[in-house]
């Protein structure tokens, strides 16, 4: 008898058996022949050689569905298992292929709590669309837009597709107005409210305990953009958020970071720009250098594109941002 050890590194294992085991016990169901113990994230299945293989390729694929739609259920259960006899491996929620490319208005990642993260608007898609052929895309429009919340969905949707290993969101800490130099606490105190949006977004999208866990081991890293100075960012997917509020030379540094195999994406407001009057904004000059350079895509959002309350897209034009 041949012995396989499973550990679960990215799944809550609560989730994956289920209510009162519920899913653990479909599948010991399904395969009659083999041994399974479970405790913990820890998995142990007896069996012969032949039978360990089927149960491998079902369970990796058990696995998948639950990494990518933060949730099973026994029905999916049942679906992936279901053809077992028929000798080919079902896809999740009955789609041809779990790792497909996302389009139109189709999920780009599934949250915690039934959060289904899509795109909402024209542009909105065509972000989805532009990250899957350029490297780096800029995504510049008034808020409400879904910019933010768009790029990050797509960071967080190419670190569960495993197509990178980081996730590194950062910002310039530019002070609109306020002064924050007078709070208390360390510098990661007083610099997490200028994060803070990038930490919803987040919420919306990951489950806390293994957000927790991403932040601690540094595989998701929120920063000020000063910190990515001196840098090659490889293997990972980069936002700089808020940029109208980088320099000339900042933006030129952040974009130079650039590894062989990573995605940025810079989202930003040229009509909300922070700093001092007399400094230009990087994003205005980037905007006129980069855009007829392949690999890099501009996209303008407007008004058309607020996703937040009906008031907000009046309340733009009253300013005159649309």
């Amino acid at each position: 008898m041949n012995e396989l050890n499973i550990t679960l590194e990215q799944v809550n294992p609560a989730m994956l058996w289920g209510p009162q085991n519920e899913h653990f016990e479909t599948i010991k169901k399904r395969f009659p022949k083999l041994k399974i113990v479970a405790r913990g994230d820890e998995i142990k299945v007896l069996g012969d050689n032949q039978e360990l293989g089927v149960f491998t390729e079902y369970f990796n694929a058990i696995i998948e569905h639950t990494e990518k739609y933060n949730h099973i259920n026994n029905q999916d259960i049942e679906n992936i298992l279901g053809t077992i006899t028929q000798g080919t491996v079902p896809q999740a929620n009955g789609t041809t292929d779990l790792t497909a490319t996302l389009k139109g208005g189709e999920a780009i990642v599934f949250g915690p709590h039934g959060i289904v993260v899509k795109a909402r608007t024209a542009n909105q898609r065509r972000m989805v669309d532009s990250i899957l052929k350029n490297d780096i895309l800029f995504a510049i429009g008034p808020a409400g837009t879904g910019k933010t919340y768009t790029a990050v969905a797509l960071a967080v949707r190419a670190l569960r597709n495993k197509e990178v290993k980081r996730i590194i969101l950062t910002r310039p800490a530019v002070e609109a107005g306020e002064n924050l130099g007078f709070l208390p606490g360390d510098l990661k105190e007083k610099v997490d409210p200028y994060l803070r949006p990038l930490y919803d977004a987040l919420d919306d999208m990951i489950p806390a305990e293994k957000l927790k866990l991403y932040l601690e081991t540094r595989i998701i890293e929120v920063a000020p953009l000063a910190f990515m100075r001196g840098r090659t960012l490889d293997n990972c997917f980069v936002i700089l958020d808020e940029a109208q509020n980088a320099t000339d030379m900042q933006l030129k540094m952040f974009l130079t970071r650039m590894g062989p195999t990573a995605k940025f994406i810079v989202t930003g407001d040229v009509t909300q720009i922070d700093l001092p009057k007399k400094q230009q904004s990087g994003l205005s000059t980037a905007l006129k250098l980069l855009e007829h350079i392949d690999g890099i895509e501009i996209i303008h959002l407007s008004g058309e594109d607020v996703v937040r309350h009906k008031l907000v897209r009046r309340i733009l034009a009253a300013y005159g941002d649309i």
